[in-house]
């Protein structure tokens, strides 16, 4: 072993020379949990901020407030109504950097509007919007037609709430969007 101290070295960065810049110890931790997510990813502050509130919601303080809505759909027309949010519910943490956030609203016409919101922290990676519309008393025959064949192979007609579990099923996010509706989505046995 040689006692002298060590040589200063030439360190290439991003293609440039750095001459006479001090040997350092490699760091071996990862970076910080909110800074990159593998290899080149880039994160959406906005989104951060979003996970970092979990499990409450933006919309959380309009729950049981009549106004304008928009409820963005992927693939299809967004829906604007004018009607209440019910209930809206999310995960407690996303430590895989993606949350899916639930939505149950009424609108004035007595209509039901569900609304499944997948969002990432990734800043190019778009969230993913899917909502669907129940209707106690659909107009066209089609749906009349429908309705009444339902209505042969059950037992009672289908409700606002029987569309929510359709739609929602019954993860942990359903399950907790349902209790803060009430017991209507619980089975009652005796």
């Amino acid at each position: 072993m040689n006692s002298e101290s060590p040589q200063a070295a030439t360190v290439l960065v991003r293609g440039e020379t750095l001459p006479n810049q001090p040997e350092t110890t490699q760091n071996t931790s990862p970076p910080p949990a909110d800074k990159k997510i593998g290899p080149e990813k880039e994160l959406s502050e906005a989104k951060l901020k979003m996970r970092s509130s979990l499990p409450a919601l933006a919309d959380d303080a309009d729950i049981g407030v009549q106004k304008q809505q928009l409820v963005t759909r992927d693939g299809k027309a967004d829906l604007s109504f004018v009607g209440t949010l019910l209930a809206s519910a999310a995960p407690s943490s996303a430590p895989q950097g993606q949350w899916r956030e639930y939505r149950i609203y009424e609108t004035n016409g007595g209509k039901h509007v569900f609304s499944k919101v997948t969002r990432n922290i990734v800043a190019d990676q778009p969230d993913t919007c899917e909502a669907d519309v129940f209707d106690p008393a659909p107009s066209s025959v089609p749906s009349k037609l429908l309705k009444g064949a339902h209505d042969l192979t059950h037992t009672r007609p289908k409700t606002w709430a029987d569309a929510a579990v359709g739609f929602f099923g019954y993860d942990p996010i359903s399950k907790a969007l349902y209790r803060k509706l009430s017991g209507q989505f619980e089975e009652h046995i005796s």
